[in-house]
């Protein structure tokens, strides 16, 4: 039986059944030395695994080996599977034919790539809302502020644009990490050809929950990461056009990116194909399977089903939160903009750290609290411009959610935070 023959991995969950996540059985400690079931809303900061993705790894340990260079069976097994894995992450992803797939560590590896690979005198606009992964790697960059709404960010990118000579980039987010509200990437993408510029889109937040389509949105690239999409095996992906990718200078130096290196004085020569010139060295193979195997499960499962139940619970736990007098949501356009599933919130008279300690210790509930690598977008929410934040005082908590999220999680939540706002406020509960 030739390699090509046997399967890869082991087949994605049934289709229209939602998979199970690993750790959902778990129990942690709570004041009293009591053990509770574990309400994990901390989806946003990395995703528990999916049960198919943990398969899929197991399945393909045993024959793991080197990629692309060697002549023996596994090495040659091991190649079909991250280079299908490819295949996988492209289709995902709605990618055009032409379109190169590079697998980095996530999406900030991602972004520091695409940084590295424009051409020369390009100018990146990005707005003060965006996580630092998109905010920081560039070089030549106009910040915008925070739209009002999203017809402003549109008209802010329209005239931001107009006034660029040169290639310029366009960068934002699909769905914000702090809010999870969803921004306008078609109309963007709009503006930003008619001004001869490129898009690159942040999908981190957005495609553990909605399907993404790359070629309909015309958008130029696009990074998430594994870690967020339930493969938390430290792969990501940045897919896009390959011509600025094959363009430019490796973004590793190493084996497998190069075709000839010469010696005294002669050039060396690097892969002309994007794919290879930017993974030098061995890659992290179990990851793409990682990432393949959840692409795979979503995809088989039907986006359908899986917004229906998150958009029933993003609206039980928002209507909870707006009935509690001292818990304020975080919200940029209001409380009617689509969303996914992330709240933001804060609770008067209790820092983001109290509300996120208590939380865990005395209910068993994980969020994240802080900034979240989001500081100039939190601070602007907040309405201060505190930068060191030292005292805790502007940052905020983060409940975020996806599969594997029950309503007793959520009303777990409600319930703690009404106790927790009537401590901080000093009311009885």
């Amino acid at each position: 039986m030739s390699v090509l023959s046997l399967p890869a991995v082991p087949a994605a969950a049934p289709a229209r059944t939602i998979p199970a996540v690993l750790g959902a059985d778990l129990q942690v400690p709570v004041k009293g030395g009591r053990l509770v079931p574990y309400a994990n809303l901390d989806y946003a900061a990395s995703a528990p695994c999916l049960e198919p993705v943990s398969a899929a790894v197991a399945a393909a340990l045993p024959a793991y080996s080197s990629v692309h260079r060697g002549a023996g069976y596994a090495s040659q097994l091991t190649t079909e599977r991250y280079e299908r894995a490819r295949h996988t992450v492209r289709a995902f992803v709605g990618a055009r034919t032409d379109d190169a797939a590079i697998f980095t560590r996530n999406t900030t590896d991602a972004m520091n790539l695409l940084a590295r690979c424009l051409p020369e005198g390009t100018t990146v606009v990005v707005f003060d809302t965006e996580h630092h992964a998109s905010l920081l790697p560039w070089t030549d960059v106009v910040r915008l502020a925070p739209p009002a709404f999203p017809g402003e960010a549109i008209r802010a990118v329209d005239e931001t644009l107009a006034g660029i000579e040169g290639p310029a980039l366009l960068v934002v987010t699909a769905a914000s990490n702090v809010t999870g509200e969803l921004w306008p990437i078609a109309g963007l993408a709009h503006i930003a050809h008619r001004h001869g510029a490129r898009i690159a889109v942040d999908a981190a937040q957005l495609v553990p929950h909605r399907r993404l389509n790359l070629a309909a949105l015309d958008l130029d690239y696009v990074a998430f990461s594994g870690h967020k999409l339930y493969a938390p095996f430290g792969a990501g992906a940045l897919v896009g056009r390959p011509d600025w990718l094959a363009a430019a200078k490796p973004y590793l130096l190493g084996g497998g990116a190069v075709t000839s290196v010469g010696v005294d004085g002669e050039e060396t020569l690097w892969s002309d194909d994007p794919e290879v010139r930017h993974e030098a060295g061995t890659p992290n193979v179990l990851g793409a399977v990682a990432l393949a195997a959840a692409c795979d499960a979503l995809t088989a499962t039907g986006w359908t089903a899986l917004v229906r139940e998150e958009e029933r619970l993003v609206a039980r736990l928002r209507a909870g939160i707006a009935g509690i007098e001292g818990v304020h949501e975080l919200s940029l356009w209001g409380p009617d903009h689509p969303r996914v599933g992330i709240v933001s919130f804060t609770v008067d008279g209790l820092t983001a750290r109290e509300v996120a300690e208590a939380l865990s210790a005395d209910h068993g509930i994980g969020v994240r609290d802080g900034k979240f690598c989001a500081h100039p977008f939190v601070r602007h929410l907040l309405g201060t411009s505190d930068g060191g934040c030292g005292d805790g005082t502007a940052s905020a908590v983060r409940a975020s959610f996806g599969i594997g999220t029950t309503d007793e999680h959520v009303d777990r939540l409600i319930e703690a935070l009404r106790a927790l706002a009537a401590q901080g406020t000093g009311v009885s509960s």
